[in-house]
C-alpha cells in the first residue's frame, strides 16, 4: 500500500537537450532527433515525438520510442521546410514535455562522404585505363598472358579449311541481355573475320530471335570488313528453337549430319553442356569451349580440347582483336586486382601490429 502511495507522488521529469539535425549522406526527407533521457526513464512507458513547422498551428504526432532509447528518425519531413521537435515523456496519464529543439530542415546531399574510398578507387582505375589505352595505341605488342584456347582458334579454323568442313559456333543459351552472350558475340565477330579470310563455311546456331538477328549482323559486318561481303550466306546463321533440350537436340543433329571440323561453345550453358560437348567429341571435331557457368566448366574441360575459364571468356575479345580500348581496359582490370590484393595484404599485416585499417575498405 505504501509503495502505491509513493508511486502516485512521483512526477516524471522531461527529457532534456533535444537536438534535431539533417541526416547525413542521404537523399533528403530525413531528420535525426536526439535527446538526453529523462532521469525517470525507468518509470516511464514511452517517449512521444511531436513536430511543428512554421505553417503548423499545433504540433503533430510523428511517432514514439520505447524507454531507454534517445534517438528517433523522422523520415516524413519535406525538404527545405523548417521544423522544431518536442519529446514528451509519457507515464500513464502523466506527460512531461521537453523544450523545443533547434530549428532544422532536411535536404539531399550530392556527395556521400562515406564513399570517398569508392571515388578514389574509380579515379585510380580510370587513370589506369587511360594509361594502358595510350600504351596499347603506341605499343602493338602490349603483353597479355597467352590463353591456350584462344591461341588454338587459328589452328581450328585452319583445320576446318583444310578438311573442307564447316565450323560450328554456339553462342550459349542465354539471351542477349546476358554478359556472357555479349562477350560471345564479340568473340564471334573476331572468329568470323578469320573465317572470311579462309573462305570456310560457318554455322551459328541461335536459341533466341534477338541473338539470331545480332549474330547475323555481326558475321555480315565481319565479312564486309575483310572485303568479302559476297562470301556471306544467310544460311550461316540459323534460328533453332527456344526450348532448352530441343535446341540441344537440334545442334546435335547438325553436328552428326554436317560433321563440322571445329566446334565453338562460347557463352552461358546449363545441363546441355555435356550433351553438346560429348556429341562433338564423338564426331572427331576440335572443340573450344568458354563459359562463366562454374557448374558446367568440369564437363567442358573433360570433353573439349580447350576451355576458356571464367574471366578468360571476357578477355577473349581483347586478346583476339588487339583493340587498344579493350586491351587498355583488360590491363587496367588486372592491375586493379593487384592493387586490391596488395591493400588486403598490407592491412592484414598491419592488423597483426594492432593497427586496424579495415574501415578504409568499408563502403557505407
Amino acid at each position: 500500500m505504501m509503495y502505491l502511495v509513493c508511486l502516485s507522488l512521483i512526477t516524471i521529469a522531461p527529457v532534456t537537450d533535444v537536438q534535431a539535425a539533417d541526416k547525413p549522406n542521404d537523399a533528403g526527407s530525413n531528420i535525426d532527433i536526439t535527446w538526453i533521457l529523462s532521469p525517470d526513464d525507468a518509470f516511464i512507458e514511452y517517449y512521444s515525438v511531436l513536430r511543428r513547422s512554421s505553417q503548423d498551428t499545433v504540433e503533430q504526432y510523428i511517432g514514439r520510442t520505447k524507454y531507454g532509447i534517445c534517438t528517433f528518425e523522422d523520415n516524413t519531413a519535406q525538404d527545405n521546410t523548417v521544423y522544431t521537435y518536442v519529446v514528451a515523456t509519457v507515464s500513464g496519464s502523466e506527460i512531461a514535455r521537453s523544450k523545443p529543439s533547434n530549428p532544422c530542415r532536411s535536404y539531399p546531399q550530392v556527395f556521400h562522404s562515406g564513399r570517398i574510398n569508392v571515388l578514389i578507387c574509380i579515379l585510380i582505375f580510370s587513370a589506369l585505363v587511360l594509361y594502358f589505352v595510350r600504351r596499347a595505341r603506341h605499343d602493338k605488342n602490349l603483353f597479355i598472358r597467352k590463353i591456350a584456347g584462344l591461341a588454338a582458334v587459328e589452328d581450328a579454323i585452319g583445320r576446318a579449311t583444310e578438311m573442307g568442313k564447316p565450323i560450328l559456333y554456339v553462342p550459349g543459351l542465354w539471351d542477349i541481355d546476358s554478359t556472357a552472350t555479349i562477350a560471345s558475340m564479340n568473340i564471334l565477330g573476331e572468329i568470323a573475320k578469320k573465317i572470311a579470310r579462309y573462305d570456310t563455311p560457318l554455322i551459328v546456331t541461335n536459341r533466341w530471335s534477338v541473338t539470331y538477328t545480332i549474330s547475323k549482323e555481326i558475321v555480315k559486318e565481319a565479312f564486309i570488313s575483310q572485303g568479302h561481303p559476297d562470301k556471306f550466306k544467310n544460311d550461316y546463321i540459323r534460328y533453332l528453337t527456344e526450348d532448352q533440350f530441343g535446341f540441344a537436340a537440334a545442334v546435335n543433329g547438325i553436328m552428326i549430319r554436317e560433321k563440322p571440323a571445329a566446334n565453338f561453345f562460347i557463352g552461358y550453358f546449363w545441363a546441355e553442356s555435356l550433351i553438346l560437348a560429348e556429341t562433338g567429341a564423338m564426331t572427331g571435331a576440335i572443340q573450344i569451349a568458354g563459359t562463366d557457368a562454374v557448374n558446367q566448366l568440369p564437363f567442358f574441360v573433360t570433353a573439349c580440347d580447350y576451355t576458356l575459364l571464367g574471366e578468360e571468356l571476357y578477355a577473349a575479345s581483347a586478346y583476339l582483336s588487339r583493340e587498344p580500348l579493350l586491351l587498355g581496359a583488360l590491363k587496367a582490370q588486372d592491375f586493379g586486382k593487384v592493387l586490391a590484393l596488395a591493400m588486403l595484404v598490407a592491412i592484414t599485416i598491419l592488423a597483426f601490429f594492432g593497427l586496424h585499417l579495415s574501415s578504409v575498405m568499408t563502403v557505407r
